[in-house]
């Protein structure tokens, strides 16, 4: 036995594992650097995403264009031509959480390593001719399964906002126990931090997360070997790369502990049957090896290689269903008329392009200063699903920020300056004269239009009769909305002292990025503009 090998491949293991931690430090570093930092504008923390192909080529083919920051994908494309499926096994940060979970897993005697005795490593292929094939027609999902979109979204709007909550409770503990000096430099260092604390589906995503981590417990990095679609998409580029597994039939023992072993089910004994493009490159086949039997080689000469065994059946049945969930995806009223709550940030492009580029990832609502963006349940209906959308109850969109258009990975937010975001509108304020304090019982409330941001103001007060139950009448100055002037940032909802409902709330008519979206629905205009444009898919854009 040559020992030196099995060191080498012990050191190669290690420094998997090194680079698996840095990248997903990284990954960490710029989601808790997606905060304010300070200043109007913020670095170029959403990079990630930039490398990953799938998001790329979904993207593209939903909406028709290409957003020039995903170059860099082509460089993940060209080395996992070349060297495999490297980028899961050493780069990926969710890939790094399986493996991680996998080890405690094994250690904790919860998972115990078994041999594969079905072949569901191709359930990823058909999740992928599902999306490829709904995104040819304008369907883009792949941000829900998307592995840096579903991290960056479970750490976003569940796992931060649970830590938050956990470090606000020691603070407080920490104080009550009289070490003053030490709290206060646990709230300075917490309130650097700048975590989001509340998020409407954060329990729901958080769950999702949780459950594909504890399957892991059933099968080694079951997301990478079952469900990732981009893994799947990897593999099929990783076929043909130039690093070969080969087998000493003369060291060989037959004892099958590396197939048993494998993190992917890529079955590295016998050699004939390794499966190069579930292979993910830990060599935990070669640090294992009783023997060192396995080596690993760099070689352009075509092999037998194991091919990727898809039914055809199943092929066409996922090319089938990612074609008809286009127009189930598409039947809900917003088709008609926008959903008064569907606010979205600003910058967004027109509705059906918006959902054709946005991953869902929470770049934007993690980014959010004031809490305000969050994840949609049926706003928007299915297809926009867990997209950002502005909820005054929670935050407001604070005047002199556009952080959220600055850090969106694909686009879907168009980019803006300070200055250019001010002018735009994203929707109007309305009053409930039944509720306010000045409409209702005649006493004084200047609390919407203190914090109305814009100038002139868009909420003015003049002096109105209100009848009282006593058949007296008080003239209080009260609020109206000058609609030209509202901006829709939602701080006069969020700060409007009548709690339970407030008696001034938002919605997104008359926002400046639908043309349709307005104050009056002129029906005949819509009909026409409907024929006589055949790509006019969404009757508000």
């Amino acid at each position: 036995m040559k020992k030196e090998r099995s060191k080498k491949y012990r050191l190669i293991q290690a420094l998997r594992i090194l680079s698996q931690i840095f990248f997903f430090s990284l990954f960490l570093i710029l989601l808790l650097q997606t905060r304010f930092p300070g200043e109007d504008y913020i670095k170029n923390v959403e990079g990630f995403f930039h490398w990953d192909p799938l998001i790329a080529i979904v993207t593209f083919l939903a909406a028709r264009t290409m957003f020039t920051a995903f170059k860099f994908a082509a460089v993940t494309i060209v080395i996992t031509l070349v060297l495999g499926r490297v980028a899961c096994g050493w780069v990926c940060p969710m890939g790094a959480v399986q493996q991680f979970f996998s080890f405690v897993f094994k250690k904790a005697k919860l998972l115990h390593p078994r041999k594969g005795s079905h072949n569901h490593t191709t359930w990823k292929y058909y999740i992928l001719i599902f999306l490829l094939i709904s995104s040819l027609f304008s369907l883009n999902l792949a941000g829900i399964l998307d592995p840096l979109s579903l991290l960056t979204r479970s750490f976003a709007t569940g796992i931060l906002p649970a830590v938050n909550h956990v470090l606000s409770i020691s603070i407080g503990l920490v104080f009550s126990t009289g070490w003053t000096s030490l709290g206060d430099g646990f709230v300075q260092a917490f309130e650097t931090l700048n975590m989001n604390a509340v998020f409407f589906q954060g329990l729901l995503i958080s769950l999702i997360f949780f459950g594909i981590v504890f399957l892991n417990m059933h099968r080694e990095r079951f997301w990478c070997r079952y469900l990732c679609p981009l893994g799947a998409f990897l593999g099929l580029l990783a076929r043909w790369n130039i690093m070969k597994l080969k087998i000493d039939e003369n060291k060989c023992i037959n004892c099958n502990l590396c197939t048993i072993q494998c993190e992917t089910e890529a079955d590295p004994y016998p050699e004939a049957e390794w499966k190069s493009a579930e292979c993910v490159y830990c060599f935990t086949c070669g640090s294992i090896c009783p023997t060192s039997a396995i080596d690993f080689h760099f070689s352009a000469r075509p092999e037998s290689i194991e091919a990727i065994d898809l039914s055809r059946r199943k092929v066409l049945l996922g090319t089938f269903l990612g074609a008809l969930a286009v127009p189930f995806f598409r039947i809900h009223p917003g088709r008609t008329r926008a959903s008064e709550k569907l606010i979205r940030p600003p910058g967004a492009l027109p509705e059906d392009m918006f959902l054709q580029k946005c991953v869902k990832c929470g770049e934007c609502m993690k980014v959010c200063p004031t809490n305000a963006l969050q994840p949609a349940k049926w706003e928007a209906g299915p297809d926009g699903l867990w997209t950002p959308i502005l909820v005054p109850e929670i935050g407001y969109c604070e005047y002199y920020c556009s952080l959220c258009t600055q850090v969106c990975p694909t686009g879907a937010i168009e980019e803006l300056m300070v200055e250019a975001k001010t002018q735009v509108k994203i929707g109007t304020a309305w009053i409930n004269k039944d509720r306010c304090i000045p409409w209702i019982f005649g006493d004084p409330c200047i609390v919407c239009e203190e914090h109305c941001p814009v100038s002139p103001k868009a909420i003015k007060m003049v002096e109105v009769d209100v009848l009282q139950p006593d058949g007296s009448i008080k003239k209080p100055k009260a609020p109206v909305i000058d609609t030209q002037l509202c901006n829709g940032c939602g701080i006069c909802e969020n700060k409007c002292p009548v709690v339970d409902q407030p008696a001034i709330y938002v919605t997104s008519i008359g926002e400046d990025r639908s043309k349709k979206n307005q104050f009056l629905l002129d029906l005949k205009s819509t009909g026409d503009t409907a024929t006589n444009d055949p790509y006019n898919t969404d009757p508000y854009r």
